[in-house]
């Protein structure tokens, strides 16, 4: 999460702009291939595929009909928006309230697998604005919590394959670092997996996300403009590596849904850890944090489906 601004800081928030643009309709369209040559992109920037993980080799590359992976999405269906159209952090503008609040981060999200969506597949992702929230505008420290709504599915058919939930909180201003949100109530886990997010795996993911956003790419900005330590390593990423990690783990397991929450920044050239428990049969509780200081960075859980 982005440090909170403060109070002496703020711009002036037109309220009326920002409610005509939370009641208005906001819906986007993106059709994308899931290309074999994308996905093998994918395959050796993660550290799960490859060949880096202990007691795994590379993994081969995907082939067409092949199911896609599990929150391999997330690298598919991006907006194509020319620079000219970002705004000044690197970002796209597609269902961005308006300024000041400008300063966007990955919260968390929801999936939940119906059918296959396989490598090959011409598909469409429909999205739209589920809920708007804002938050601390009493305390003048003003937030706007965005949640879309997206579903996947092959361009030839109604029915959806993925559902998604993906929530994105805006800020107006850089401020104050705040302090770490401490996480309290993890199991001990049943399996762990660590590695090192180098500025080359920030560059590689931004690249396939086709993200310009200048906090996983740019380190002086990342300092001066953010006020963090170093670049952050992406919410998707570190979500995605839970799913990864949990799949090789449980070879074979079909997933049936991922609930998962950003808590604290991840920073580039600090090693992580993946961890995962066991809640029962059909549940695993997964997280990432910081090796050494074991300050949790994101918290999920996976269902599975049993039959």
């Amino acid at each position: 999460m982005a440090a909170e601004p403060t109070p002496s800081a703020l711009p002036r928030i037109d309220d009326a702009a920002l409610d005509r643009w939370i009641h208005a309709d906001k819906q986007l369209t993106l059709h994308d291939t899931i290309r074999p040559e994308h996905l093998a992109d994918l395959y050796i920037t993660l550290p799960t595929r490859d060949g880096t993980a202990a007691g795994h080799g590379p993994s081969a590359p995907p082939l067409e009909g092949a199911p896609l992976g599990y929150g391999h999405h997330l690298v598919f269906f991006h907006p194509r928006n020319p620079e000219r159209a970002l705004r000044a952090d690197g970002t796209d503008t597609d269902f961005c309230p308006p300024e000041p609040f400008v300063r966007r981060m990955w919260a968390g999200g929801r999936m939940e697998w119906k059918r296959p969506l396989c490598v090959g597949d011409r598909a469409t992702a429909r999205a739209s604005i589920g809920a708007v929230t804002k938050k601390g505008f009493e305390k003048g420290t003003p937030m706007v919590f965005v949640a879309q709504k997206i579903a996947y599915g092959k361009r030839d058919s109604d029915e959806v394959c993925i559902e998604e939930e993906r929530s994105h909180v805006y800020l107006a201003v850089a401020g104050n670092k705040r302090g770490v949100k401490q996480v309290t109530d993890l199991p001990v886990p049943d399996f762990t997996f660590e590695y090192l997010p180098t500025p080359t795996t920030l560059f590689r993911f931004s690249a396939l996300t086709f993200n310009g956003h200048y906090i996983h790419l740019d380190r002086e900005y990342a300092q001066k403009s953010e006020g963090y330590p170093e670049r952050l390593v992406h919410g998707p990423l570190t979500a995605l590596m839970l799913l990864d990690v949990t799949a090789l783990h449980a070879p074979g397991v079909p997933f049936k849904s991922f609930e998962y929450r950003a808590v604290n920044p991840i920073v580039v050239n600090r090693p992580v850890r993946i961890c995962g428990a066991r809640e029962d049969n059909e549940t695993m509780v997964v997280w990432a944090e910081e090796t050494s200081s074991r300050i949790v960075g994101m918290t999920g859980r996976i269902t599975f489906s049993i039959p």
